[in-house]
């Protein structure tokens, strides 16, 4: 984050500029600025998108649990977390419960994150400009201890949901065999977290999957009669003339993407859909000028249901390891046929942004209403134009349809993902006790 815009939220949270006892940090921007640093670190790393949305969750349920401290009469749904223990400490004298809850965040990304010395260096910047605007060493301190503390708790919760673990499988192998995934140019790269659903989700009862049941995908077949063929021509005919590349490039959300410059491959670095929505539901927390509370409660909530909308999806994706419209497309219809999208490293069925996109809207719409008129902001860092949205449905919508228009869905995994995501999402606010 650019220093000027660092600094521009810290003084938009202070009032005095001499050190008081009664100093506070009341003003939600904080939350941003830990969220926007941490999504700074994923682009960084090129975090893939189920992990993103786990750093995510980890991050705000740190805030959560924080804010909880000193709002004891107000809804805690952490004691509704699959086997997490609430945090049972008292609140530490002198502690500020906005600073507490920024600097727990910012603990639990330090410490989850690889690139985590990064958000330490943002906490010491953060605490001189905390002192530059009136807070006292001593206050500060007292929120650190705090915060640490509670970060300690997550993380130790964190590390038991089986994530390590992962990386001692058996590598994921792409079978040969006609309508299954296979790895796509330009990159070819290796299947993105194909045990994903192996960890522990936050609200989902693992043992109790029929609820969240979507039908098959179309199969696989070379027929031109068939409904895979039509499936693979409708996206081939899609949007030719280019008239919805402009949504496909808002939504892209790719953190694999790779231009080809001549014999070069060159990385381009951008965000991941749950980055994008954690971005919404910052824009959406101005737009209804929540308090710090209401705030850190809202992204606690989506985060944790985005996190259990891509542990739900990529279960699918693997056990269905569906063909991706490019290799279909250039086996059965042209060879040299190109989506306007990249193809992401993953099995198709179903679309990831669609199951995300829509749990996402399914919490934001529930939480602060339908109807509700946003800018989207979000991709204004990679050149991309802002976006008008009369509601969350909308842009899920939207998002959900970029993924046919850029080529990189087939319609059934688009529409069906977007079955999967709603029930995700209210299922998600009935365990949280949101609905």
């Amino acid at each position: 984050m650019k220093s000027w815009l660092f600094l521009f939220f810290v003084s938009a949270c202070f009032s005095c500029a001499a050190p008081q006892a009664d100093f506070k940090v009341e003003q939600p921007q904080v939350i941003d600025q830990v969220l926007e640093q941490s999504t700074e670190m994923m682009v960084h790393d090129v975090t893939n998108p189920p992990l993103a949305a786990r750093f995510y969750a980890y991050i705000c349920l740190a805030g959560f649990q924080t804010i909880t401290l000193f709002e004891p009469s107000v809804n805690n749904f952490t004691d509704s977390l699959n086997n997490y223990r609430k945090y049972d400490g008292q609140v530490i004298t002198n502690a500020d419960p906005g600073l507490s809850t920024a600097l727990a965040m910012a603990e639990v990304a330090a410490s989850i994150q690889p690139s985590g010395t990064l958000m330490r260096d943002w906490i010491k910047r953060f605490k001189d400009s905390c002192l530059d605007q009136g807070c006292s060493a001593s206050q500060f301190d007292s929120s650190l201890k705090l915060s640490k503390r509670i970060a300690d708790h997550v993380m130790v919760y964190a590390r038991q949901d089986g994530y390590s673990k992962l990386s001692a499988l058996s590598r994921f192998t792409p079978g040969k065999v006609e309508g299954q995934w296979y790895p796509t140019p330009p990159g070819y790269f290796a299947a993105v977290e194909p045990y994903f659903s192996r960890i522990r989700p936050f609200t989902l009862d693992t043992a109790n999957l029929i609820p969240y049941t979507i039908p098959p995908p179309v199969a696989y077949s070379t027929s031109k009669q068939s409904a895979f063929y039509q499936a693979a021509l409708a996206v081939y005919d899609a949007d030719k003339n280019g008239g919805n590349h402009d949504i496909a490039a808002f939504w892209d959300c790719n953190p694999f993407a790779l231009s080809e410059n001549g014999h070069l491959l060159v990385g381009l670095k951008k965000i991941s859909p749950g980055a994008h929505w954690m971005g919404i539901a910052g824009i959406a927390a101005k737009t209804k000028n929540l308090n710090l509370f209401a705030s850190i409660q809202l992204r606690a909530a989506v985060s944790i249901c985005m996190m259990d909308a891509f542990w739900l999806c990529w279960r699918v994706k693997y056990l269905t390891n569906r063909i991706r419209p490019e290799t279909a497309i250039r086996k059965l219809i042209d060879p040299t046929w190109k989506p306007f999208l990249q193809t992401p490293p993953f099995p198709e069925y179903p679309s990831g942004h669609s199951v995300v996109s829509t749990a996402a809207a399914e919490v934001l719409t529930a939480m602060l209403g339908d109807g509700i008129n946003y800018t989207d902001t979000v991709e204004r860092r990679y050149g991309l134009p802002d976006r008008k949205y009369s509601s969350f449905y909308e842009a899920a919508e939207e998002a959900s349809r970029s993924r046919f228009f850029g080529g990189i869905h087939f319609m059934d995994g688009i529409t069906n993902g977007q079955q999967l995501g709603k029930m995700m999402g209210k299922s998600g606010l009935q365990k949280l006790g949101l609905n």
